[in-house]
């Protein structure tokens, strides 16, 4: 799918802007059957994203009681991880609302897009919710409930708690539930791969209303996308993960880059964290950490992807941006909490950080349609963020082992 969905887009785009040139009743049937088979393609994914999402989360934090030896390496890790998450969730939020408002968006044809889609229509609620009633809302009363009605962060947070608790079941007990949820989640990531196959066919679809709507400036929006993400995951990586890197894992400068090198180059040229690992694990031998290291990589590189929380916040402030939706402070808040559970939940396939912000789109409100735009351009989006996954593991690897003996 590599540059088959951005083809796929290109080409959308296009017939999109020669359909509008025409407007005839043929014209406007073409296009909303395109919009109809658009809809379809985000269903498909819609209905894989939140068992994919749970049985992720579950698997990857139940997994944890299999590993209590860490003591308090896995500790610095866990605190190195969330803080570090956190830090990437508010600079997106910080520095990419100013940028992306200085796209040209024409408002009028975003109002008349969203209403065509078949998301809820966004803009939030007329009344804003208090700090203690949003608060409370994110605690599903009945999960079931919560998923049939699409409160996707409260089905996450009931996946989290889950997931922490299977964790300190004795083995015994954890291991067969564990396995049960790793194959679901297995069997979900092959689903997902599959659908990802027809992505270029989804994405030329959804492209035809967009260019329709929006013209020209959809492509300068999309262009802009590209330039926040990248230009944020470049400097997440050199002023949060190097510094601490350096400062709290106590390496030199050069030490630490040459310790992050070659894995960084393989995660750039092949867009996949996995492919990275064994690199990953020989730095760390050849860098002099304890060996207790070889244990905290995998864990780290499995569940802490700082390039997706990056990519994840910038994604839906893009979404909003192109749609018009003015995210309120409770969908902002949303957004954030909902950004760290999901780029923990990031499945093993290209475009899967993604694939796994479906629910955060959900959770704020807004039309998960974006998702084909965001898939179509992500290939040099991707390829840095497989970077700064993989320097975000080694980063806070080093911090968790750095006062072993």
């Amino acid at each position: 799918m590599a540059f088959g969905g951005l083809v796929g887009l290109l080409a959308g785009f296009l017939l999109g802007l020669g359909l509008a040139a025409v407007p005839t009743a043929a014209t406007a049937t073409i296009i909303g059957l395109f919009a109809t088979a658009g809809a379809i393609f985000i269903d498909l994914i819609r209905m894989t994203t939140l068992p994919l999402v749970t049985t992720l989360l579950i698997s990857s934090l139940g997994s944890l009681g299999g590993s209590r030896g860490l003591g308090r390496a896995g500790v610095r890790a866990v605190i190195g991880s969330t803080l570090l998450l956190a830090a990437a969730i508010a600079l997106s939020l910080l520095v990419a609302p100013p940028l992306l408002a200085r796209v040209d968006i024409d408002r009028d044809a975003a109002i008349a897009l969203r209403n065509a889609s078949t998301a809820p229509a966004g803009g939030g609620p007329a009344t804003l919710p208090t700090v203690a009633q949003w608060v409370r809302g994110l605690v599903p009363p009945n999960v079931v409930r919560a998923a049939a009605e699409d409160v996707v962060l409260s089905v996450v947070i009931f996946a989290v708690l889950f997931g922490v608790a299977l964790a300190k079941l004795a083995p015994d007990k954890r291991d067969p539930v564990l396995s049960v949820v790793t194959g679901i989640a297995a069997t979900m990531q092959r689903l997902v791969g599959g659908l990802l196959k027809a992505a270029p066919f989804g994405i030329f679809a959804l492209a035809v209303p967009m260019a329709t709507a929006l013209g020209v400036t959809a492509a300068a929006a999309v262009l802009a996308y590209i330039g926040i993400v990248v230009a944020l995951t470049f400097v997440g990586v050199m002023f949060l993960l190097y510094p601490l890197g350096v400062g709290a894992g106590r390496l030199s400068l050069a030490r630490f880059a040459t310790y992050c090198a070659p894995s960084q180059a393989l995660a750039f040229a092949s867009r996949s964290s996995l492919a990275a690992l064994p690199s990953m694990l020989d730095s760390a031998e050849h860098a002099g950490l304890p060996v207790r290291a070889q244990a905290i990589l995998p864990i780290a590189l499995s569940t802490f992807h700082f390039g997706a929380a990056v990519a994840q916040t910038v994604g839906a402030l893009f979404v909003a941006r192109v749609y018009d939706v003015e995210l309120g402070p409770a969908q902002l808040a949303t957004t954030a909490v909902a950004v760290f559970f999901a780029s923990i939940a990031v499945p093993g396939v290209p475009g899967g950080s993604i694939i796994a912000m479906a629910p955060v789109l959900i959770a704020a409100n807004l039309p998960p349609e974006g998702l084909g735009i965001l898939l179509a351009v992500d290939t040099v989006p991707d390829m840095f963020r497989t970077v700064a996954n993989v320097t975000g593991a080694m980063t806070v690897t080093a911090f968790a082992v750095s006062t072993d003996d």
